[in-house]
């Protein structure tokens, strides 16, 4: 019952949301870089800070630190939403952010400094890489029940790290922004304060398992995501391009715009290969060295990765031809 309650309160915050980013024009323009076509509302990730609003305010004695952080990360992306900051001001924010999640999870007695430092590059750059990912419907609501998903089977069958119920209060979340966002023609997008909102609540989850556990292969439930992003950046560094502008160089981009795959299949296959990875790194938990599930792992997307210069040579080739 807490769990509909929740999912019916999180469907009426999001449509007065709507009405407010109707009132004040909060809309996605689509440019030449962009993978849709239609004006669209933007900030409905926002739904994810409301869940976790909700649950801090039953749980405010243990939640602080990260409530504080998530609401500081979502403020200034919604600000970035509705009008461009400075690459500074964020960083900034996700820094300090970013900090008071690793006093909570005591990262800085746990770890020396050189692990700390490493830390802060990581988790800044997964925050990064999951607003770079966040592009076509679907796959930001899919990819993260995806994650999340895999953590809370974790937290039941594996070991122990959260309160269960803090896990769930993001995938309902996310299953009711994609009851708006999963459509052919999406009702909302979710803007950077729900990609960056997200993906601030996974790596708390992530690093507190990995903190538990002592293993770094949690790190690999977002594998697909991060080799789409780190390739990426490199053939854009490549390329001699400003990594901070647009672009549509990351392999769903590909998929959805050169060879017009239908927006939910890619994300679809973007949430299932994940589920697949989770699958195996489970599975392989404490039965193989960590080092060589991350090879198992890593190698093969690497690989798969680079079928996208196949396919934008393919495509290139074909329209050089038709012009």
């Amino acid at each position: 019952m807490e769990y509909t309650i929740l999912g019916f309160l999180l469907m009426i915050l999001l449509l007065l949301y709507f009405r407010v980013a109707d009132r004040f024009n909060i809309i996605d323009k689509p440019n030449q870089r962009s993978s849709h076509t239609e004006i669209t509302l933007r900030g409905g990730g926002i739904i994810f800070w409301f869940s976790a609003l909700i649950y801090f305010l039953q749980h405010s004695q243990t939640n602080l630190f990260f409530f504080a952080g998530i609401t500081m990360v979502s403020l200034v992306s919604f600000w970035d939403d509705i009008q461009s900051l400075s690459n500074k001001i964020r960083i900034s924010i996700h820094f300090l952010s970013i900090t008071l999640i690793f006093y909570n999870l005591n990262l800085f007695n746990l770890i020396p400094i050189w692990g700390s430092i490493a830390a802060y590059v990581l988790a800044i750059g997964l925050i990064n890489a999951y607003n770079f990912m966040d592009g076509i419907n679907g796959i930001t609501g899919l990819y993260t029940l995806a994650v999340m998903g895999s953590l809370l089977y974790v937290n039941i069958n594996v070991q122990v790290f959260i309160d269960g119920s803090f896990i769930k209060y993001a995938m309902i979340a996310s299953s009711v922004f994609l009851f708006f966002n999963y459509r052919k023609k999406a009702k909302c997008f979710a803007g950077d304060v729900g990609s960056i909102a997200i993906a601030f609540w996974i790596i708390y989850l992530v690093l507190k398992l990995v903190l538990i556990t002592d293993s770094l292969i949690w790190l690999l439930f977002l594998a697909i995501y991060g080799v789409d992003a780190v390739c990426t950046i490199l053939h854009r560094l490549y390329l001699k391009q400003n990594i901070f502008e647009a672009h549509r160089l990351h392999f769903y981009q590909v998929l959805s715009n050169e060879y017009k795959i239908q927006h939910r299949i890619v994300s679809l296959f973007y949430a299932l290969g994940q589920i697949g990875i989770s699958f195996i790194v489970i599975s392989l938990y404490q039965k193989v060295n960590d080092t060589i599930i991350f090879l198992i792992i890593i190698l093969p997307l690497i690989s798969l990765y680079s079928v996208k210069f196949y396919l934008l040579g393919r495509n290139n080739l074909r329209l050089n031809h038709g012009a």
